[in-house]
């Protein structure tokens, strides 16, 4: 048996001061592999605590199987969790380990064949007679996971099961749980910050920041059409090439965006992404784009929707099958302060201290103030003339390179050599001064067959 789960408005708080979860509403259907993907301290694991009954909901109401939930004990929801620690007994073997929960389902029920079943689909028969401390980190997440397999539970709820596995095999059980998954058909929610387990594991993925929720959809849809710009720069590797670009629009003249040495000339006749680019005339706006859709090629060897620009190489990531190319365009990049996300602060009176409050509650009311976070804007210093925003570039502090190509390792460059580069517009994101997008449009679908 699966279950639906649903999240209606969903919030939850420790201090007056902030909200660790906001608003949140989300509906994972039966059977659904949903990821929910975002930075430490966006409120991901603590959505994952109140789907639990570990954590009570402040605001809001949750549904399991279309029936009212918030007040449901743990014991009663039917769900098996794993966590980031393996949170095993160290005095148990671990064939009691994982029957341990069986035990306590039906204590008169014999857990043994069960406890053999789940150890086979897991490989671990031979590890059932040793205790935690004899068994390696991969070992213990294997037993931890058979303990939540062998309940037979309505759904899974992972928090970060795999955080502590070193690289290799990080991604050796990342397979096995997908398999384990799609066997069991189980309903599972998955909690991560690693954008490779999300995109590879998630038939869904939800991204959070701050406690709100910024997208959600299929991994393709949430990285080739991002929301926002916090979205943008969190799905991709290597991160998203954001640049801050001016639009000009004049009536009797080609549209571009100048990114301050440089800029795109936008291909007449105008795509309709591209004409709604008009409304933005000389404001600043958030250039985005990824660094396959640009490649190191000549004018002569553009194709229909590609233009031209020249980056001077700073610096060479050799990657054994592709090399990460570092230039220098002349471009401003936008910083974006911890992946700001599209929300305000919220405006909060000055607070005075109590003349009763203890030092802990202080305390209390700093750490809640400070979990809030930043305004959320670009890096865009004030200035009165908009023609100004690239100037002051030089003397912003930033890494090597305001753009990043991913090229074939068999292509010959060297530091400070002047590279001829191709940007495929079609692949052209644009958002406004507060990371909304804007380009392309909001309101088109992705299309899944380019």
């Amino acid at each position: 048996m699966t279950r639906a789960i649903s999240l209606h408005d969903v919030s939850k708080a420790y201090t007056r001061d902030a909200r660790v979860v906001d608003r949140l509403s989300l509906d994972i259907a039966p059977g659904e592999f949903l990821v929910l993907l975002g930075p430490s301290g966006c409120g991901k694991s603590t959505v994952l605590r109140m789907i639990a009954g570990l954590e009570d909901i402040d605001e809001g109401r949750l549904f399991l199987d279309g029936e009212y939930g918030n007040d449901l004990p743990p014991s009663e929801r039917d769900m098996a969790m794993v966590f980031q620690n393996f949170a095993l007994y160290p005095s148990m073997t671990s064939r009691d380990n994982i029957g341990f929960p069986l035990r306590i389902e039906a204590p008169h029920a014999d857990p043994a064949p069960r406890v053999d079943a789940t150890a086979r689909m897991l490989g671990i028969e031979d590890l059932l007679d040793r205790f935690p401390g004899q068994l390696s980190g991969g070992e213990r997440q294997r037993v931890a996971m058979g303990r939540a397999i062998a309940r037979h539970p309505s759904a899974f709820l992972m928090d970060e099961p795999l955080s502590n596995l070193d690289a290799k095999l990080r991604n050796h059980l990342r397979a096995e749980i997908a398999r384990l998954t799609r066997e069991l058909g189980v309903t599972t929610v998955y909690v991560t910050h690693d954008q490779a387990e999300a995109m590879s594991l998630g038939d869904r993925v939800a991204v959070l920041r701050g406690g709100v929720l910024q997208q959600v959809g299929s991994p393709r849809a949430v990285y080739s059409l991002p929301e926002n710009v916090f979205v943008a720069a969190f799905i991709g590797t290597p991160r998203i090439n954001l640049l801050r670009g001016l639009v000009r629009a004049p009536l009797d003249g080609a549209m571009t965006i100048s990114l301050g040495k440089q800029f795109l000339r936008l291909p007449e006749p105008l795509s309709l992404d591209h004409q709604l680019l008009r409304v933005q005339q000389g404001r600043e706006v958030i250039v985005g784009l990824r660094s396959e859709a640009v490649r190191i090629a000549g004018p002569a060897a553009a194709r229909t929707g590609e233009v031209a620009l020249t980056g001077l190489v700073e610096h060479l990531e050799f990657q054994g099958h592709e090399v990460l190319v570092h230039f220098n365009t002349g471009s401003r990049p936008a910083l974006v302060p911890e992946l700001e996300a599209p929300r305000p602060a919220p405006d909060r009176p000055a607070r005075r201290r109590r003349e009763g409050g203890t030092v802990l509650e202080r305390l209390r009311e700093r750490a809640g103030a400070l979990r809030a976070g930043p305004v959320v804007t670009p890096d865009a210093p004030a200035r009165p003339d908009p023609a100004s925003a690239f100037a002051s570039a030089s003397a912003e502090p930033r890494v090597p390179g305001d753009f990043i190509v991913r090229t074939t390792p068999d292509i010959r460059l060297r530091h400070g050599m002047q590279v001829p580069l191709l940007v495929d517009l079609a692949h052209l994101f644009v958002f406004d001064q507060y990371g909304r997008r804007i380009c392309p449009s909001p309101d088109r679908l992705p299309d899944l067959e380019e």
